[in-house]
């Protein structure tokens, strides 16, 4: 009884898994669908994070000089802190779907593809945001002249938040795969119990 109830219980988790088998088409498509699906959201990512942080007022000091027009400005650690939380949804959000849509049927290929789809991710979001307004920034740096007041490009200090993204990716599946093997070895004790008293009786 109780090798009948491991097999059940072993061939559960597989089915929740995905890792029965070796690498098929099946699970190289869910590897690139991960990478490539990651890679739009971090598009899109770039693109909200550029419309909501803010930017540093500069003023024109000199032909293609700048300087802060307040120094002790926190519009930096404002934009880190937008770019940290946009990263940390995406990451819950490329978890959430990557598993209930990928890993549950491609198993490690597609926990593979999206961690790393995740860190693709954020590095793009950093690159969209990051160039979005910059030709503008450095038109106005390089031909306006003494005194005229302009804000800076967005620009990523804290690089460490990047690891937000694949971080969030990773804690969510493996939260959610712990759970799916909590079930199934409870269903293989429900299975092995009803084997030992097929009344439904205890023992």
């Amino acid at each position: 009884m109780r090798r009948s109830a491991c097999r059940l219980t072993s061939t559960i988790v597989r089915e929740w898994s995905g890792d029965e088998g070796g690498l098929t088409k099946g699970r190289l498509a869910a590897f690139l669908i991960a990478i490539g699906g990651s890679a739009v959201l971090g598009l899109a990512a770039g693109l909200i994070w550029a419309a909501v942080a803010p930017r540093a007022l500069l003023q024109e000091i000199a032909h293609g000089e700048a300087e802060l027009v307040n120094a002790e400005s926190s519009v930096f650690v404002v934009a880190d802190a937008w770019f940290a939380l946009i990263a940390a949804v995406g990451g819950l959000i490329t978890g959430t779907l990557g598993y209930r849509f990928l890993v549950r049927r491609a198993g490690a290929a597609a926990t593979a593809g999206l961690v790393l789809g995740a860190l693709v991710a954020a590095l793009l979001a950093w690159w969209v945001g990051d160039n979005i307004g910059l030709g503008t920034y450095q038109h106005l740096l390089a031909s306006s002249p003494a005194g005229t007041v302009f804000h800076s490009s967005l620009a990523l200090g804290a690089k460490s938040v990047l690891a937000f993204w694949p971080l969030c990716t990773a804690g969510v599946i493996l939260l959610a795969e712990m759970g799916a093997r909590r079930s199934g070895h409870a269903r293989g004790r429900h299975a092995s119990a009803g084997e030992d008293d097929p009344d439904g009786h205890a023992p």
